[in-house]
């Protein structure tokens, strides 16, 4: 074998002539023809398949939304068991191992965070009792306020304190109280059978993802045969940048809270803002995933605090908050997302609206990736398709 070896020369490395030719061929290659949609289809089809789709969506209801959810999770991961499978792993196991990573992963962060945030909640708990007096003094002091300008509301009662008036009132409102709970107990079991479901549909979706990819693209126009111009890749980076931008986005306004809450702490402005600095920051940054709703409830904590030591503070808390919002709103989303998603700000405000409006809080947080996959097919279909045109004179109309 060693003679055979010694008789065959090793592959010469191509010349730069052979390169420079190849280079060229590829630029030179001719573009996929384009696929010319009827006028009869423009007239007649497209319009029903949009009533179609939108009767379906609005049948199916929640369904639809699931689905969303979970071809979105599997879009995101794709990435990852694609790298599993390039080192010879069956699918099954990379969705498998992919999985365990995520779990794990979140598992890590979460013990990271531990030490941090149980100090700060068992230094608030050994608070508590400080906080529930200063707490009674300021509504005491406000019944006063109230009592002097000709407001007569009973906010203490004679021989309890404040907050135990407060609990009285609650507790005459029992009934109440049970029957919302019980109404949020049902949804909350609602919602974990439903996240069951968007678990084991994603799952499904990773596994026979390639041939999930195969059918849309023998379904949408052929492409160059390029990465740069494969439809299932397009829309899996579509989606991949909203997720980096959306976690980065959360990340700078959960540090910036976290942060200027340990200023206030520090200048007395609001002595327990540098205790909990870290539980509010990562509260807030979590809170930023939820549209809408998720910078005032991440700003209800420290506010809620503050106000139990001193309402002045409470109301440089929450004018902070307010700053931290326009900041937000004005400066670091329409930067992050303008980039990431590449779509006019006017898009996405129309996007969020709709979502909120058909499937609430849900529909709000999955209406901007939805919108980035349809920019993408938008962008795809306008480079290979070409609506015929309507020229009567062709025709012999004029």
């Amino acid at each position: 074998m060693s003679g055979v070896s010694e008789d065959i020369p090793d592959a010469a490395p191509p010349r730069e002539e052979e390169r420079t030719l190849t280079d060229s061929t590829e630029q030179l290659a001719p573009e996929p023809p384009r696929v010319v949609v009827p006028r009869w289809v423009q007239l007649v089809a497209l319009p029903l398949a949009l009533l179609a789709a939108y009767a379906l969506a609005k049948a199916a209801g929640k369904v639809v939304l699931i689905f969303i959810v979970a071809g979105g999770i599997a879009l995101i991961l794709n990435p990852a068991v694609a790298f599993l499978q390039r080192s010879r792993l069956p699918r099954g196991l990379a969705v498998l191992a992919v999985y365990l990573g995520f779990f794990l992963v979140v598992a890590g962060i979460g013990v990271l965070l531990a030490n941090p945030i149980s100090n700060q909640i068992r230094s608030f708990t050994h608070n508590l009792p400080h906080l529930v007096n200063e707490a009674n003094a300021t509504i005491v002091s406000f019944q006063g306020d109230l009592h002097r300008i000709g407001i007569h509301a009973q906010l203490a009662e004679q021989g309890k304190t404040a907050l135990q008036t407060l609990q009285d009132k609650l507790s005459k409102s029992g009934g109440t109280i049970v029957s919302f709970g019980g109404g949020l107990l049902t949804e909350a079991v609602s919602a974990g059978f439903d996240l069951v479901l968007v678990f084991v549909l994603s799952v499904y979706m990773l596994i026979y993802g390639e041939r999930i990819g195969g059918l849309v693209r023998r379904t949408m126009p052929n492409g160059d045969g390029t990465r740069g111009d494969d439809y299932p890749t397009l829309v899996q980076h579509a989606v991949s940048r909203y997720v980096g931008g959306q976690l980065l986005f959360s990340v700078i306004m959960g540090t910036t809270a976290g942060l200027a809450l340990y200023i206030f702490g520090v200048l007395g402005i609001f002595p327990d803002g540098s205790h909990y600095a870290v539980v509010f920051g990562v509260f807030f940054g979590v809170m930023e995933l939820i549209p809408y709703l998720g910078p005032f409830l991440g700003a209800l904590p420290p506010i809620v605090v503050a106000l139990f030591s001193n309402p002045i503070s409470a109301l440089w808390v929450g004018l902070l908050f307010l700053g931290i919002q326009q900041l937000e709103g004005h400066i670091v989303a329409p930067q992050i997302f303008g980039h990431t998603l590449r779509i006019n700000p006017l898009l996405v405000i129309i996007a969020l609206l709709l979502g909120e409006q058909l499937y609430g809080i849900v529909g709000a947080l999955t209406a901007l990736p939805v919108l980035s996959v349809l920019r993408e097919t938008a962008v795809y279909l306008t480079r290979h398709l070409t609506l015929e045109p309507w020229d009567r004179s062709r025709d012999g109309m004029l």
